[in-house]
């Protein structure tokens, strides 16, 4: 299901990114999108999305009256059109791969780090700097902590896993050993 939301949010997301580069508007769109996807995924609203008796029109003056002042113009049309083709619940998946196309054009990278313990600011900021380096691009970075990892860190920047973590380095001496 995942690659098929891709192929349906891809040109979406493409034709937005190429609208709002050239209009000079990439944080608009980001704010916005992020606003919209967020909106979607309440329960609530979902509900209200999957009822083919709520009706499309309806389901358009809900979106258009809950994004109210943080939609500009173009992003009350992206509305309408989304829910004149029926998919709504493709935002979060729009937002995600605009992001990536983003990021790409600020020459920006989204890393992930998990590590065991929680990471305290300064080890943050050398690991960003580490990356910066060895990447050669500005990196965001999200951190969150699995206590399974036992200590080290798994890092993973698109396709590209590091995974330090003393977990993975039990499960390779394991496998040396065939256990």
């Amino acid at each position: 299901m995942a690659g098929e939301l891709t192929t349906v949010a891809r040109p979406y997301a493409e034709a937005i990114f190429a609208h709002a580069d050239e209009a000079g508007k990439l944080d608009l769109w980001s704010d916005m999108l992020a606003f919209l996807s967020s909106v979607v995924a309440d329960p609530r609203l979902q509900g209200a999305i999957k009822d083919p008796n709520f009706g499309r029109e309806r389901l358009e003056a809900l979106m258009l009256a809950i994004g109210g002042g943080r939609l500009s113009a173009e992003g009350q049309n992206l509305v309408r059109l989304l829910v004149a083709n029926d998919r709504l619940m493709v935002l979060p998946e729009i937002a995600a791969l605009y992001e990536v196309r983003k990021n790409e054009r600020q020459g920006r990278l989204d890393v992930h780090i998990t590590t065991a313990f929680a990471l305290q600011a300064g080890q943050k900021t050398a690991l960003g700097e580490a990356l910066k380096r060895r990447l050669g691009r500005e990196v965001t970075i999200a951190a969150d902590k699995d206590p399974e990892l036992i200590g080290g860190v798994c890092i993973r920047v698109g396709d590209l896993v590091i995974d330090g973590s003393i977990r993975n380095q039990l499960r390779h001496l394991a496998s040396e050993f065939r256990i």
